[in-house]
Order: structure tokens, then sequence, then C-alpha cells
């Protein structure tokens, strides 16, 4: 008896339903506890000499969608924008690098080039 497979097309939309429901409902749980740069700052007592990021006023700044003030949709919409946003990233970018194959009028396969030598 044979597994069955799952077809690449399926994978990828079953992949990306998962990154979203990640980013969209699983962030609204994630630790409310400073990440450990911040908490080794707070230990040793420099927090304070930090300074905002220089995206510190973006849209997207401090994992929150400026403008949106209940603040599980907020995360929630942060996190659904970023997974889009990378994914039309780095689908443009595989687009671009991707190989190619070459064009049917520059192409010579191996008959052309036997019946030629044979002239």
């Amino acid at each position: 008896m044979s597994t069955p497979v799952m077809s690449t097309r399926r994978f990828f939309a079953v992949a990306l339903v998962v990154c979203l429901l990640v980013a969209g409902v699983a962030s609204y749980y994630a630790s409310s506890h400073p990440d450990g740069l911040e908490h080794v700052a707070e230990q040793t007592g420099f927090i304070d000499a930090a300074e905002d990021s220089a995206t510190a006023d973006s849209p997207l700044a401090d994992y929150q969608t400026s403008g949106v003030d209940d603040p599980r949709i907020s995360g929630g919409l942060a996190g659904v924008i970023g997974v889009v946003v990378m994914l039309v990233l780095s689908t443009g970018l595989f687009w671009l690098v991707r190989r190619r194959e070459p064009r049917d009028d520059h192409h010579i396969d191996d008959h052309d080039v036997l019946h030629d030598s044979e002239a």
C-alpha cells in the first residue's frame, strides 16, 4: 500500500495558513517579558542608556500596528503583515534568481550535432 503524497502547491498553501495563524493568533500568547538583551540591560543597570531604534516611529514598530487600539488585533495584524511582506519579498527574490531554460531557437540538441558532423 502506497502512502499518499502531498503536492507542492498544497504543501505551500498549508504552510502559509499555519504561518498566518501563528503570526496572527499565537503571537498574542508570546511572552510579555523582555528579550534577553533587555533583561541583561535591566540587570546590569544600563537600560537607561538605550536609544530608540531608527524605525521606532514606523507603522509596525514594537510588534504592534499603529492606529489600532486593541493590542490583540494590533499585534496579530502586525504579524500577518510581516508574513505577507516576507512572502512577497522571498517570492520576488526566488523569481529573480530562478534557473531558466534556454530559449528554443538557440537550443542545440545532440541529434542536430550528430547530423551536422556526418555531412
